[in-house]
């Protein structure tokens, strides 16, 4: 799914010519999108071993808070500002899972509802005040405060889902393999179906945190819970460097800036 498919809505004529704060929806997206979410995983794993978990915590809060003050403070939308922010909000996405879960007690089962009832309600909300969606109307303060406010609960809600399905039989590759069928049925449904661009848009993103984080837990975890046994730091840093390679492909090529005409 495209920035030409999230286009059948269209914005007045001045809106679409407001400056973007998000990148054009391209390949390159999708693909960064779920290194974030796998890179979020591991990082937040080892962090909390490393560092424990309350002081892993802090520390992402505050690097969250600096990364989102960054990107308000930018006027349009910029590479490495953007996907810092989006990997900030991928660890600590998965420490505010984490936290229900080990902290509090709170079974997958329930804080996967949860997380899912506080996303439907920024959704809500968003919709109420501004009568969209689309993340190509994110050019205003308030509209890219729902927009960040949906991208941290679909992370959470994200991770608690894909460790739920690998704790109920399913493993850390076999919820792989489900989300990865899973996050094509958006895109079909909208194709040939009636699922607007929007909507579509939103749920493939959600899927992308449980795909990449299934993928990221299988490669790091031993062989005796299924996976590879590679390390929570070699796959963080390994992910982490895919990403700085995509990233920083983007930043010189500006492929995934929206151009003129699109909203």
């Amino acid at each position: 799914m495209t920035t030409d498919h999230l286009t059948h809505n269209r914005l007045p004529h001045h809106a679409r010519h407001a400056a973007s704060k998000v990148p054009e929806v391209t390949v390159y997206f999708w693909i960064i999108k779920v290194l974030t979410t796998g890179m979020g995983e591991t990082a937040s794993d080892f962090l909390a071993r490393v560092l424990g978990p309350v002081p892993a915590v802090g520390l992402g809060g505050i690097a969250l808070m600096a990364a989102l003050a960054a990107q308000f403070a930018v006027r349009r939308y910029v590479a490495w500002v953007y996907w810092v922010a989006i990997v900030m909000v991928s660890v600590f996405g998965t420490m505010a899972a984490d936290v229900l879960h080990v902290g509090l007690g709170v079974p997958y089962a329930l804080s996967t509802p949860f997380f899912m009832a506080a996303l439907a309600a920024v959704f809500a909300l968003w919709y109420r005040s501004e009568g969209t969606l689309s993340i190509h109307s994110v050019h205003t303060r308030r509209r890219e405060t729902f927009y960040w406010a949906a991208v941290l609960a679909t992370f959470a809600l994200g991770t608690a889902a894909g460790d739920l399905t690998a704790t109920i039989g399913l493993g850390y590759l076999g919820s792989a393999v489900l989300y990865a069928a899973a996050i094509a049925v958006p895109a079909v449904v909208h194709r040939w179906g009636s699922l607007n661009a929007v909507a579509a848009f939103w749920a493939a993103y959600v899927i992308t945190r449980p795909l990449g984080a299934s993928v990221a837990d299988w490669m790091a975890v031993g062989h005796s819970r299924g996976g590879l046994d590679l390390g929570l730091g070699p796959v963080t840093l390994s992910w982490t460097m895919a990403i700085l390679g995509f990233v920083g492909y983007l930043a010189v090529s500006r492929k995934d800036i929206q151009h003129d005409g699109m909203p």
